[in-house]
């Protein structure tokens, strides 16, 4: 099969300015989209790229956004105060360094969904017509010169989120990511402690090596690629709790949908849930489960196949995507709180470095007791002996015989005869 040309796009530097230009946030062009707010940002970043009617319907949308831009620019510039108020609410507010923890307007908590999926439903995002997407809405009308404008107030949340210590950044990104974590990593396993387990887990290591996740692109994606690790590892089935099956859901048709869920393959059951479940894009899947494109696209495609064959009603992916939500918000999992998280981690890492230290010391215990032991020249090794003929062995002492024995107790009996001792007189 052939691939067509795709449409042009602009570079990712220029898709952002253009969106900020035009006083969109990410989660806007989401929704005009119709993909996750997750999907436009790597969109600007430059880690993918949309395809066929997407592709098309985002050059459209930018091409419009352009072309608005040429539009004000055209326009006389207004007088200094409207200049001045029009320029504070166009420019971007700085972007924190962890973008999970953001609140208010377009914030990542107002864009994912509470239990486990995000509210975009996904018929939207597979089939969705491009002119529909690609509508902009009509430039705002300049505003009326002021002549006299209080100054705009300072970015509060911004300044505030910029001042959040370390400890106060996680726990916020905990308190996010944790409910729908939890639930999803239940789908991933059906067992419930084990999901609360990995998601705690995940957490830890995430405080662990807090300085990358702080800087990384999508933090919650982080912790749920090394929840979702530790949730399959095949070490879990050798643990006792795990040999034990769990109390099944209590409603029939939750119970059912999740033993087929938890019949398909690991890998299957993971794409099936980050595409269906989270929300994720193809390429966005392939890269959190390790594998090309066109091999998550099969996993995927099997993996709804034995769905439909088993529950035929789960053949729509956006009933699937429903069945889902409401099987993990039915049941009631709970997390640990954001300080015990961390002192659970911070407990862990200590114990791994004074393990560290100590087999490092015995290490160096034994070296230097072997150094001090070993011999310091060289010592040749003793030749084995060899056979000499015409030479009578040595006799070695061995054991006497009874008449021996009995003849050296009669010596030891008897009293000597002999002279007397003689001994010197002083006369």
């Amino acid at each position: 099969m052939t691939r067509s040309p795709g449409t042009p796009l602009p570079p990712p530097k220029a898709r952002r300015r253009l969106r900020e230009a035009a006083a969109l946030t990410q989660t806007q062009l989401a929704d005009r989209m119709g993909v996750t707010r997750a999907t436009v940002r790597t969109w600007e970043s430059g880690r993918t790229t949309p395809r066929g009617r997407k592709r098309e319907a985002y050059a459209e949308l930018l091409k419009s956004l352009a072309e608005d831009e040429a539009a004000r620019a055209a326009e006389p510039a207004p007088e200094h105060g409207a200049a001045a108020e029009s320029a504070a609410g166009a420019q971007p507010a700085p972007v924190p360094v962890v973008v999970a923890v953001r609140t208010g307007p377009g914030s990542p908590a107002e864009d994912a969904d509470s239990l486990v999926l995000p509210a975009k439903p996904l018929a939207a995002r597979d089939s969705r017509e491009a002119g529909t997407a690609a509508a902009a809405p009509a430039p705002a009308p300049a505003p009326e010169p002021a002549p006299e404008k209080e100054p705009a107030p300072e970015r509060e949340p911004e300044s505030a989120l910029a001042a959040l210590t370390p400890a106060q950044a996680f726990d916020a990104l905990y308190e996010f990511g944790t409910p729908a974590l939890v639930r999803q990593t239940f789908l991933l396993t059906g067992r419930r402690e084990l999901a609360r387990e990995s998601v705690e887990r995940a957490f830890q290591t995430a405080w662990e090596n807090w300085p990358e996740v702080a800087r990384d692109r999508d933090p919650v994606g982080w912790v749920r690629a090394v929840a979702y690790e530790y949730a399959l590892s095949p070490w879990q089935r050798f643990r006792p709790r795990n040999r034990h099956p769990e109390p099944p859901p209590a409603d029939p048709g939750d119970r059912t949908l999740l033993n087929t869920l938890l019949r398909l393959p690991a890998r299957h059951r993971r794409t099936l849930l980050l595409y269906d479940g989270v929300g994720l894009d193809l390429p966005e899947t392939a890269a959190e489960t390790e594998a090309s494109t066109p091999t998550a696209a099969n996993r995927l495609l099997n993996a709804r196949r034995a769905m439909a064959d088993r529950l035929p009603e789960l053949a729509d992916p956006e009933v699937l995507h429903r069945r889902l939500a409401e099987v993990a918000s039915n049941e009631r999992l709970r997390a640990a709180k954001p300080p015990t998280v961390r002192v659970g981690s911070e407990r862990r890492a200590r114990f791994w470095t004074r393990a560290a230290i100590a087999f490092t010391a015995a290490l160096i215990g034994t070296t230097a007791l072997t150094l001090r032991t070993a011999p310091t020249q060289y010592e040749p090794p003793v030749s084995p002996g060899e056979t000499v003929r015409g030479v009578p062995p040595k006799v070695a002492p061995g054991a006497l015989s009874d008449e021996e024995l009995e003849l050296r107790q009669k010596l030891r009996d008897a009293l000597q005869a002999g002279p007397e001792r003689l001994t010197p007189r002083l006369e």
